[in-house]
C-alpha cells in the first residue's frame, strides 16, 4: 500500500503544488462517483462494455437520465464511448473505477465490521 503524503513545514512549493493538484483530481473523481446512478453504472460496466439501452434496462431508468450520468462520467474520464451504427457502447476507461468499487464494497458491503 502506498504511503499517504504528509504536510510538513519544510515541504517545497513544488511538492505542495503537486499535493493540491492531486487533491483536486481526487475530489473531482469522488464527486463524479458520489451519485448513486453513476455509481451503479460503473458497477455494471465492471463486467464489461454495455450499450446505453442495456444500461437503461439494468438501471430501470430513462434514456435521458442514463445519458446525463454517462456524460458526467465521460467528462471525468471514467468511461469511454464507442459507436456502432446507432448504438453507443460504454466501457471503463481505466482501472480506477474498478479499484474504487473494490474499496467501497469492502467498506460498505463485505462485512465492513470494525
Amino acid at each position: 500500500m502506498m504511503a499517504l503524503p504528509q504536510l510538513s513545514q519544510d515541504m517545497s512549493q513544488d511538492d505542495l503544488d503537486r499535493m493540491v493538484y492531486n487533491a483536486t483530481r481526487a475530489s473531482n473523481f469522488l464527486k463524479a462517483i458520489s451519485h448513486e446512478g453513476r455509481l451503479m453504472i460503473l458497477c455494471h460496466l465492471v463486467s464489461g462494455e454495455k450499450s446505453v439501452t442495456e444500461l437503461e434496462e439494468l438501471l430501470s431508468a430513462r434514456q435521458a437520465a442514463v445519458s446525463q450520468q454517462l456524460s458526467r462520467l465521460r467528462l471525468e474520464g471514467l468511461v469511454t464511448p464507442r459507436r456502432e451504427g446507432k448504438a453507443i457502447y460504454y466501457r471503463l476507461a481505466d482501472d480506477r473505477p474498478r479499484r474504487m468499487l473494490e474499496v467501497v464494497y469492502e467498506l460498505f458491503c463485505d462485512g465492513g465490521k470494525s
